[in-house]
Order: structure tokens, then sequence, then C-alpha cells
């Protein structure tokens, strides 16, 4: 059986920045997320990605080989293309972990991209990488040592996201960008491998932000057999067939956080439409082995919050509160 650690009361890590936050500075601006994260009763505890300038940026920001262009892609994020294989420059966000550490005994948790995004999205032909398999394995070794750095900090659950998984998991595959779906399970299960896992420690996985229309159970299997990945984070807000079909598929011995809250609408899920979704849920994975979380971040995209502060503080309210007609107040 798999053991969550207590982490029920979950988010993805990024939050809507405040408003002045280059006159405050990143480093103020988080000793204030965290007071706000505490009040809210999380389980885990992140700096909101406010010292970025979005979910890429913790491995972006810090190795070379990679050039900004002016470009944007279809999900509105600027392009970067790599142009060698990344060398690390030092660590990547450790510094703010310890940060984390000192400020609150709750768990410190990170989300970092995972290399098989960063190579899909990144890679050019013809920019001195010879392909996209290399460039992944190169940005998972910088990874996985990351994460090692980060376990030593104090980091207690780490997420990697890739949101062009779940897009291969459908019966009509979406397109996988430079690394094809055999070369991101293969990339990605490189850089979640950790020799020794401290008591507490979890590597979790989020695959993507929303379910495909309909799941291939073969493909669902194969990604989560081939990425060791203790959690899984899934969407879980749309009340879908296909949502299911994605924690059915999910082997026992792994965790399972349901995204079980929408952060694009301002607009609060009824709680017993949630409870009958969760009571489903139940019915085929042991909910001691589940959280609950947003189904994504609140801005990915420092530029692009998703919602008010105010929105989303009524939304992380809400998942604490279905947290505890799940499990009552023993987390």
């Amino acid at each position: 059986m798999a053991d969550t650690f207590n982490y029920r009361i979950d988010h993805h890590g990024s939050l809507v920045r405040p408003a002045g936050l280059a006159t405050i500075g990143a480093q103020q601006a988080v000793e204030d997320v965290v007071a706000f994260q505490r009040k809210l009763r999380s389980t885990v505890v992140t700096d909101g990605d406010f010292p970025r300038e979005d979910f890429r940026s913790a491995v972006l920001d810090g190795v070379s080989g990679f050039r900004r262009t002016d470009e944007r892609g279809s999900d509105g994020l600027v392009r970067w293309v790599a142009e060698s294989l990344p060398k690390a420059n030092g660590p990547l966000v450790a510094e703010w972990v310890e940060q984390l550490a000192e400020l609150t005994v709750i768990a410190p948790k990170v989300s970092l991209p995972s290399p098989a995004y960063l190579a899909a999205t990144t890679f050019q032909p013809g920019l001195g990488v010879s392909s996209a398999r290399e460039l992944g394995e190169a940005l998972a070794e910088i990874i996985q040592v990351e994460i090692a750095l980060l376990v030593s900090k104090g980091a207690r659950l780490i997420q990697l996201n890739n949101p062009l998984l779940l897009g291969q998991l459908g019966t009509d595959p979406a397109d996988p960008g430079a690394l094809s779906f055999e070369d991101a399970l293969a990339v990605d299960a490189l850089a979640v491998r950790l020799d020794e896992r401290p008591e507490g420690v979890r590597i979790g996985v989020c695959p993507g932000w929303s379910a495909p229309g309909e799941v291939d159970r073969a493909r669902a299997e194969k990604l989560y057999g081939e990425i060791g990945a203790d959690r899984w984070i899934l969407p879980f807000d749309q009340g879908a067939a296909a949502e299911l079909d994605l924690v059915r598929a999910l082997p026992e011995d792994r965790d399972v956080c349901l995204g079980i809250v929408d952060p694009t609408v301002p607009a609060l899920e009824d709680i017993d439409t949630v409870m009958s979704r969760i009571d489903a849920a139940g019915e085929f994975k042991d909910l001691e082995d589940a959280a609950v979380s947003p189904s994504r971040g609140f801005a990915d995209a420092a530029s692009r919050p998703l919602l008010t502060t105010e929105q989303q503080r009524k939304k992380l309210v809400l998942v604490e509160t279905l947290a505890r007609y799940v499990w009552g107040n023993e987390f």
C-alpha cells in the first residue's frame, strides 16, 4: 500500500502573485505566502513560484544552452529553444526550499518542469543538439541531481509537471511535440530515480491539466508502469468518465492526488457533487492512498493568473473543507 505521509491537502505550487511583487521583493513575498498557506491549513507549502516567470523557469533560469525567443507557443508561453546540451550553473531552487524549511514545520514542496516536457518543447533540429531524446536525457540528469539536493535541504514533496502526457493517453493521441511518447516516458523515468527516500519524501508527476476525451487503458498503464513516481496528480474536476479511467488504471501501490476543484473558473464547486465523484473513485482506489488539490496551478505563468487572489483563497479553502469531509481532522 502507498503512504501519503499526510500530504492530504495539496496544490500544484504556482499561486497568484501579489500586487507590487517587484516592490516588496520575492523574499518578503515568499514569507507572506507561507503565512497564507499556514492559515489555509495546507499540508504542504511552496514559494508560490513567486521568484519565477512561469512553471518552466525553475530549470530554464538555472541552466545554460537555451535561448529565449520572441515567439509564443500554442499554450501562450514564450518559446525557448535548445542550442546546445544544457549544463547547470549551480543549484536551481534549493535556496528557496531552505527558506521554506526555516519559515514553517509544514512540509516544503517544489514543482519542477519535467525533462521530457522541456525537451519536447525546446528541441529544434539544426541548432546544436542531435536529438530530442539526447536533450531530454541531459535535462533528466540535471533534474535528478537537483531532486536529491532538494531532499537534502528539506523538501518532502517534489512534483514534476509534464502537461503533454495526458494528451498521449487518448484513443486518438495528441501531438507529443519533438519527443515521442515512448521517449518521454524513458526520459521522465530517469529524473524520478532517487536511490534513497528519507521518511516522508515523495516524488509526484502531474501528466497534464485535463483528461483526454477517452483513455487508452494500455497507454495509461504504460505511463504509470514506466515512470516510477510515488504520486500521480490527476485532473478530477469535470466529472468525466475519462477522469475515473485515469484513476482506475493506477497501480495499487501508487498514491493519487485528485484535482477536485477547477482553478480556471471563479464559481465554487458543489460539495455534494465533488464528494460523489470522490466516492466513485473510492470504489476502486483506497482513499487512504489519496490526497486532494486544485486540478492545476493558479498562475503557471506569472503574468496570466487564472483567478483573483480572493477567488484563489476560496478555492483553496474549499479543498481543505473537502479533505476534512473525506478524512476528518486526521492529517
